[in-house]
């Protein structure tokens, strides 16, 4: 897959189509308003929710978006596959991961994440308010359904008929059950292992680390998932930029999970 973080130094500048990703859980129009108060020159705004997830499913906080809905946003958008594509967000942060993910499920084959984000990009590029509108394109897309573990799949690894490690990307002690800030049942999809991704944070970047190496092997077939499939993203980046070859994003995650089966309190650690 090759690297899906780089910082700024390392990206080709010129001629590439950036993606403003940013977003803020706790207030839904922040992102938005950043972008039109400066982005890098002819960015495209990528909303987390009217973009990136379809809120009017119920199956999970950010439902998976259906093909037809991300295929309408990515055409319409003007993007196409030669594109040079480069993802940005307030940095450290899991929603130009997020961006990245649905990119990389629909198919794009250049797609890196700045590391760092707006503080990183703003030091090499001028921001600007001007605001470019691409004309619509027509892609033949092709899907990478391998990267995409629906909830079905996840039960078959949950009742053991297909060997896989669950890996929940929440703080611990709501992955244990003792907290729930969020969803209506409180701990973890059954036999999950646990690593919050913000042990993954280093100096506003997102980084592996030796704690996320011991965790899971590189030749293990890994499905991660959190609370609603976005602070999972930032998980699967870095595992993919580690060059981990067999994972998964459970995008409905546990807030899907709990609709229709059962969770488990405590670890498997």
């Amino acid at each position: 897959m090759g690297k899906v973080f780089k910082t700024v130094e390392e990206i080709q500048l010129d001629g590439v189509r950036f993606v403003d990703a940013r977003f803020d859980l706790q207030n839904k129009e922040a992102g938005k308003l950043l972008f039109e108060e400066g982005h890098a020159p002819g960015a495209i705004f990528m909303d987390l929710e009217q973009d990136l997830s379809d809120m009017e499913s119920s199956n999970g906080r950010h439902p998976m978006p259906s093909k037809e809905k991300l295929a309408s946003v990515f055409q319409g958008l003007g993007l196409r596959y030669e594109d040079e594509i480069v993802v940005y967000d307030q940095g450290a942060s899991p929603f130009a991961p997020r961006a990245w993910w649905m990119l990389t499920y629909a198919g794009f084959p250049n797609v890196v994440i700045v590391n760092g984000g707006v503080g990183a990009l703003e030091k090499k590029v001028t921001f600007t308010q001007d605001i470019v509108k691409y004309a619509p394109t027509i892609i033949d897309f092709d899907w990478q359904d391998h990267l995409y573990a629906p909830r079905e799949a996840v039960k078959a690894i949950v009742d053991g008929d297909v060997q896989a490690t669950l890996l929940d990307a929440r703080a611990a002690a709501r992955y244990r059950g003792e907290v729930e800030p969020l969803d209506k049942v409180a701990g973890h999809i059954p036999s999950a292992k646990n690593f919050d991704w913000e042990q993954l944070k280093a100096d506003g970047t997102l980084q592996a680390n030796d704690a996320l190496r011991a965790k899971v092997a590189h030749d293990e077939h890994v499905v991660v998932y959190c609370g609603s499939g976005v602070t999972a993203s930032p998980l699967y980046a870095v595992l993919a930029d580690e060059g981990y070859e067999h994972i998964q994003l459970y995008t409905g995650s546990f807030s899907d999970w709990i609709t229709t089966y059962d969770v488990e309190k405590g670890t498997n650690e």
